[in-house]
């Protein structure tokens, strides 16, 4: 079978919003690469291994290919893509002097070609993420997040994956009930787990993602841990305390210990109060996915919602602020 493959050069900053909209526009596969450049730090802390070479993708900048099937009008998608790319700049994200390229691929070229670059990775102290293609033997302290990425985000090598992964873990204390939002590949609601977490609601409004969060759940055999639901936001919430808005049947207790949200700056903004609301007095939220430019946006919007800030951790231009609701 052959794709079309359409190739968008464009910012790192853009990539999450520009990904999504290709997966909107019925893309079977997305790849991203980010810029790989020299004067690109590598963290090697933890005696992390990288196989794959840096790239020449200049600072700042990045490679995002949708891979759509082959009878699809692909002169029509690109239409379609151009004004939702265009129309980002209204919400400051700087998509830079993008451009649009299209071949057309035979479906090995890139259907398994990427998981020969996505080996086990130690992303904190504890934790480290083994695709469930690859042999690995852990030290005694690691605890291993089996990982099957299908096509929704989230592999732990994104900065802003990975710094979630670590402000978890200077979070978690145990036993906390916890709500991931935006779960992707339900990566969050699993590491959460096992630094401790007693139990997890992970949600998303993507149903592709909803089915790989499920299916990574099952793998680390966690089903009686971490509950996966389709739902906008926190919208599953706005019911009764022990069943959601769909019907859904709600196994944390509302309000909760913990909340992670790995999402746009923008959405954050959207449900601040949604999440104040669902903590219980005294709970965190860790609001991540956060560009620099929004750093002090975000900021404001959670000090406005009540929460006091109390840390924010960093990787490259990625922020994570840790907020807590007063006691």
């Amino acid at each position: 079978m052959k794709w079309h493959e359409l190739t968008i050069s464009t910012t790192e900053e853009s990539i999450e919003m520009i990904s999504n909209f290709l997966h909107e526009l019925g893309a079977g596969g997305v790849s991203i690469e980010e810029s790989g450049t020299l004067n690109k730090q590598r963290d090697t802390s933890l005696g992390q291994w990288y196989e794959v070479p840096l790239n020449d993708i200049p600072e700042g900048q990045a490679i995002i290919k949708g891979y759509f099937s082959e009878e699809t009008d692909i002169a029509a998608v690109e239409q379609e893509l151009r004004p939702r790319i265009d129309e980002l700049s209204e919400f400051d994200i700087d998509t830079g002097d993008y451009a649009i390229s299209c071949i057309v691929v035979d479906e090995e070229d890139w259907a398994n070609a990427w998981k020969q670059y996505f080996k086990p990775i130690r992303v904190s102290e504890r934790l480290t993420i083994k695709p469930t293609w690859e042999d690995y033997e852990p030290s005694p302290q690691e605890q291993i997040i089996e990982l099957d990425p299908g096509m929704a985000f989230g592999t732990g090598t994104h900065p802003t994956t990975a710094l979630c992964l670590r402000t978890l873990e200077s979070v978690i204390r145990g036993d906390e009930e916890v709500i991931d939002v935006g779960t992707g590949s339900g990566i969050l609601a699993i590491g959460a787990v096992r630094l401790g977490a007693r139990r997890v609601l992970a949600l998303d409004l993507d149903p592709v993602a909803v089915s790989s969060a499920t299916e990574n759940v099952r793998l680390n055999g966690l089903d009686a841990e971490i509950q996966v639901g389709l739902s906008d936001l926190l919208g599953v919430l706005q019911s009764s305390e022990d069943q959601g808005a769909s019907g859904l049947p709600i196994h944390v207790s509302v309000p909760v210990d913990l909340i992670v949200a790995n999402i746009l700056a923008e959405i954050i903004l959207l449900f601040v109060d949604d999440v104040f609301a669902a903590l219980k007095p005294g709970g965190t939220y860790i609001a991540s996915g956060i560009y620099k430019n929004k750093e002090e946006d975000v900021e404001a919007g959670l000090q406005a919602s009540g929460f006091t800030i109390v840390d924010r951790q960093r990787d490259q231009d990625w922020i994570a602020f840790v907020a807590v609701k007063p006691a």
